[in-house]
């Protein structure tokens, strides 16, 4: 690999750490106690501020913002970090706060996300891997997202909540309650599920059977009538026999917040 590739325009603090082939384009600032994989490329105007650890192949596009302070008033300088996994994108304007004290003292985002333009992460939240970011969506403090989630424009998730693997959350949504995996969320006054996220489940190879072993367990949570308790009992039922279903059960038995309704 090459040696890094900084333009001349761009600053470097003395104690930030580049990889082989990382290139950093006009008009960046890289503070002090950043690490950087090899192969990761910075376009114009980008920021970053320690501590944080970016790992190989990441591409912020441009007028990205990473690493800065958490935006929480408990937040008294204390050492928080964010971490970055590897083959990440980073659209234009994203923004990425560090973690907080009291929630962990880190952000975490994993591998091989799509995060488009506007795109903001609070502190402490912790995103999968293979997720798509949508124009404008936004995650308060606090918020976990598993693998394979996509978040569509304008969505917006509230602090401290879950969202499951292979969720889909619509444009404009607002999610103030967690998302139970494989279940697909639509705006109508406050948001709620309306069905599960099948086209997506084909797209990454789920077969006919585990897709309606899904639908199953979805019309026993949502659709059939009876308290909250029996409905976890009919998905015991159906865990027995679909892994799926017992990832999705043990996600909601997981929970401290109620589930989106």
């Amino acid at each position: 690999m090459s040696q890094p590739l900084v333009h001349p325009s761009s600053i470097v603090e003395p104690g930030a750490r580049l990889g082989d082939g990382v290139r950093v384009g006009p008009f960046c600032w890289i503070g002090e106690d950043v690490e950087v994989g090899e192969g990761t490329v910075f376009g114009p105007h980008c920021t970053v501020q320690g501590p944080t650890r970016i790992g190989p192949r990441n591409r912020f596009v441009g007028h990205v913002a990473v690493g800065g302070d958490p935006q929480d008033k408990k937040y008294r300088g204390e050492r928080v970090e964010l971490v970055i996994g590897e083959g990440n994108t980073f659209r234009e304007f994203v923004t990425l706060n560090r973690g907080t004290g009291e929630g962990g003292g880190c952000t975490r985002i994993g591998d091989r996300n799509w995060l488009l333009a506007y795109t903001h992460i609070a502190h402490d939240c912790i995103v999968g891997n293979d997720c798509v970011f949508s124009n404008n969506a936004t995650l308060a403090g606090h918020v976990t997202v598993g693998d394979h989630v996509i978040l569509s424009g304008f969505a917006g998730v509230h602090q401290f909540c879950r969202i499951g693997a292979h969720a889909f959350i619509g444009m404009g949504a607002f999610v103030n309650g967690d998302v139970p995996p494989f279940v697909m969320v639509a705006q109508e006054g406050y948001s709620r599920p309306r069905g599960i996220n099948a086209e997506g489940l084909k797209r990454r190879g789920f077969d006919a059977h585990r897709i309606a072993a899904i639908k199953r367990a979805y019309r026993a949570l949502y659709v059939s009538q009876g308290p909250q308790e029996e409905a976890r009992e009919r998905l015991s039922a159906l865990a027995g026999e679909s892994a799926d279903v017992r990832e999705l059960l043990d996600f909601i038995e997981a929970g401290e917040r109620p589930l989106l309704r």
